[in-house]
């Protein structure tokens, strides 16, 4: 056990907060994916194309922060519910673009709508300026590069 006064307390401590927190906000933000039957990474995959078009499969997983092997098994699940459709590039066959369909599209402008209506939610309980310093500490944190 760390006492109070142990240079490694608050950096546990802190770090425990963070990972709850983070946990308990996605596990009530994602309530509005599970009813539509979508992973994260499905809903991730579904939000990217919405929002920024045909992408490639490559492109798709660094967006989401996916490995290209994971990429494909969410792709192909999604494919299966007719959600996306792949498209092999004609000069290179390596190169797909995965685009909606209509029922995807449908489907992720209803589930968006709640799940970003959710995120308003539970970041209400911050005031705006505590929401910019969150974002400010937690895109530090996220850019740290490997130091010692």
């Amino acid at each position: 056990m760390y006492a109070k006064n142990n240079p490694s307390f608050l950096s546990l401590n802190t770090y425990t907060k963070l990972m709850r927190a983070a946990e308990s906000v996605t596990v009530r933000v994602n309530r509005h994916m599970s009813a539509a039957d979508l992973t994260i990474s499905q809903f991730g995959v579904l939000e990217a194309l919405y929002h920024k078009g045909p992408l490639c499969q490559r492109d798709l997983a660094a967006k989401i922060l996916k490995s290209t092997g994971n990429i494909t098994m969410v792709i192909d699940n999604l494919e299966k519910r007719h959600l996306v459709r792949r498209e092999r590039d004609s000069e290179d066959r390596r190169y797909l673009t995965i685009y909606l369909t209509d029922e995807g599209t449908a489907l992720i402008a209803e589930v968006f709508t709640a799940v970003e209506a959710a995120i308003v939610k539970e970041m209400s309980e911050l005031s705006e300026k505590e929401q910019e310093q969150l974002g400010i500490l937690c895109k530090k944190l996220g850019l740290k590069k490997g130091r010692k």
